[in-house]
């Protein structure tokens, strides 16, 4: 299992190649086995501004919350930090882009609106637990030494909590690779263009391109969070 998700990467990722460059077609009789409108690498440009930009956001808006409803004068408002945080993946994605295109328009915008919505609880759940399993114990200790409340959760809290957290922003952005796809309903780009236009045209090739793409995108990016994490925490051993 250590290495299953890297072999999956590789073994996608030579398909999808092949796919592509030597037009192989798991269906001969169509005419157009690849997406005629964009090309494959423009999409996938579209697609990881996409998730960057709402995962980024995510991020800015997830650790800081979590980290302020765990103080003593934010721990009224953690109730109210989890509802939200859980009504905004309640609400499907789709739903979140018809509500927002008659406030913003078409395109861009709507689509990072709702996957920076259902991206943000993991990462504020993640932040949440992460601080909360720090042993009381370990920051008295660090109270005894004189640290300031600042210097424990900078310098004690925060990095205990490190692993949590990017096991948090892991799963955040793996489902914001997969959510992204709707962005093409609004006009966003991305690859869920030849996902729509496989199911509106009947075109099983070009679904196939968006999703194994979709797929080889999601596992290669966990892969590299994953590096990040293993670079940061040194200590730390991860099972993928």
């Amino acid at each position: 299992m250590k290495y299953f998700k890297a072999w999956l990467g590789i073994v996608l990722f030579t398909f999808l190649f092949l796919y592509t460059v030597f037009n192989i077609s798991l269906w001969p009789g169509l005419k157009a086995v690849l997406y005629p409108r964009v090309s494959l690498p423009q999409m996938l440009g579209q697609h990881l501004i996409l998730v960057a930009i709402s995962s980024f956001a995510a991020v800015l808006a997830g650790v800081p919350l979590g980290i302020f409803v765990t103080r003593k004068s934010g721990s009224g408002f953690k109730g109210i930090a989890g509802d939200l945080g859980a009504l905004s993946q309640t609400i499907p994605p789709v739903a979140v882009l018809a509500l927002a295109v008659p406030l913003v328009g078409f395109g861009f915008k709507p689509t990072v609106l709702a996957l920076f919505l259902y991206s943000i609880l993991p990462i504020l759940r993640n932040t949440i637990a992460g601080l909360e399993e720090v042993s009381p114990t370990v920051k008295e200790a660090a109270r005894g030494m004189g640290m300031t409340q600042s210097e424990i959760l900078l310098k004690v809290e925060l990095p205990l909590a490190l692993p949590v957290l990017f096991a948090g922003i892991r799963m955040s952005v793996v489902v914001n690779v997969g959510t992204a796809t709707i962005g093409a309903v609004v006009g966003a780009g991305g690859l869920g263009n030849p996902i729509i236009s496989g199911i509106v045209w009947n075109n099983q090739a070009f679904i196939l391109e968006g999703a194994v793409t979709t797929a080889v995108l999601a596992v290669l990016l966990d892969q590299i969070i994953g590096r990040i994490e293993q670079s940061v925490l040194p200590g730390n051993r991860l099972l993928s």
